[in-house]
């Protein structure tokens, strides 16, 4: 274990928090907020925004979608230059803070701000900015990561940057009273996944990190196990928690981590639209049976620490298992079939993306090439 650690962003947890905002932006800062679909103006939280901002000058910006695009964060991004914005509120979900991410990062740079995404510009600055959390699921509300998508091109790519790390985030259990019942479930899977990412590699006796992830990937199996119980403000709470920590940096200090799973799952989004979480779900079993030796030694451990396994011979297989049934009991897919034409289209479709990205050496060991990738896919399309 060799790492540097910090979090810096401040967490104002609970019910009411939303009114915190208020002394933590200065007033002096003129602020852009930065949404969605307008869910905020029909569940309270704009009204409680608005609120607390009496004292701010500010303006807003809506229409951020799900997997956000360049497209309509450029126009952001202009009223950033514009206006002469100095903080940036985003209040919504993991969409919302990341497509706030890229408005920070391209307002302080005078070229196109795809360059950030291909790696042309070297983020130095940005414009502050902080979040309201509406869905949990990415943890993006404390962390220094984004992806966005290219419309024009299908383009989805990440970027990481200490420059757009939020200075707090707002985390109110209450704003999930209204979500639909899709969204709590596409945070479980993706918060598991986080999860995942950081443990299921190699054995590497770093205790505290196998530890905390095996601990929250137990609390999201309890959550679906108790989803009859999602109106309950302790289950709001504790997946709202759980969500955060699965990737706030913490459990994946000084360990390997793999993030092949989340690479592949983006081209199913930006070419078929598939919900974030579900593209993870589809590409997870199927990428764990590709590299099955090299993980089979995590696989045994999380069978038997998460999911309860008596130890065997075929303990590992058991664990993928676990881990589909997991996904299954949600009603989510574990293979996809929405795609137009023939299975082999389809496969080579993800790769031709994959290989246009650079995604060609995935996974904790570089070792999921462009072949690799096609048999996950033979396995993972339907």
């Amino acid at each position: 274990m060799q790492f540097s650690y910090v979090n810096p962003t401040q967490i104002h947890f609970g019910q009411g928090q939303i009114k915190a905002i208020a002394s933590a932006i200065p007033t002096e800062q003129k602020v852009l907020v930065i949404y969605g679909g307008g869910s905020i103006k029909r569940n309270g939280v704009y009204d409680q925004v608005s609120q607390a901002l009496t004292n701010h000058q500010w303006t807003e910006f809506s229409g951020v979608e799900p997997n956000p695009t360049k497209e309509t964060l450029d126009k952001a991004v202009a009223i950033v230059k514009e206006q002469g914005i100095d903080f940036i509120l985003a209040v919504g979900g993991g969409s919302v803070i990341d497509g706030s991410k890229y408005v920070a990062a391209a307002a302080k740079y005078q070229g196109d701000g795809w360059d950030i995404m291909v790696g042309k510009h070297h983020v130095t600055s940005a414009v502050p900015l902080a979040a309201i959390l509406t869905l949990p699921a990415t943890g993006s509300e404390s962390n220094m990561g984004a992806v966005i998508t290219k419309a024009e091109t299908h383009d989805k790519l990440p970027f990481m940057t200490p420059h757009v790390q939020p200075k707090f985030a707002v985390m109110d259990p209450d704003v999930m009273k209204t979500l639909p019942e899709k969204q709590l479930i596409n945070g479980l899977v993706d918060a598991w996944v986080h999860v995942c990412e950081q443990y299921l590699t190699v054995q590497h006796g770093a205790m505290v990190q196998d530890g905390y992830a095996e601990t929250l990937l137990k609390n999201l199996k309890t959550l679906a196990d108790q989803f009859e119980q999602r109106d309950s403000d302790q289950w709001r709470a504790n997946l709202m928690w759980t969500a955060n920590q699965a990737l706030n940096g913490l459990i994946g200090a000084g360990v390997a981590q793999d993030w092949a799973t989340h690479m592949i799952g983006h081209e199913f989004t930006a070419l078929w639209g598939v919900d974030h979480a579900r593209s993870l779900a589809i590409v997870q079993p199927s990428l764990l049976r590709n590299q099955f030796a090299v993980k089979k030694a995590k696989l045994e451990q999380m069978g038997l620490n998460v999911f309860g396994l008596e130890p065997s011979d075929n303990l590992a297989e058991e664990t993928i298992k676990a881990i589909e049934a997991f996904y299954q009991s949600l009603g989510v897919d574990v293979q996809f079939s929405g795609y137009e034409g023939d299975k082999q289209h389809a496969v080579d479709s993800v790769i031709n993306q994959l290989e246009q990205h650079g995604m060609v050496a995935l996974g904790e060991n570089q070792a999921i090439d462009l072949n690799q990738s096609r048999k996950i896919l033979e396995l993972a399309i339907a």
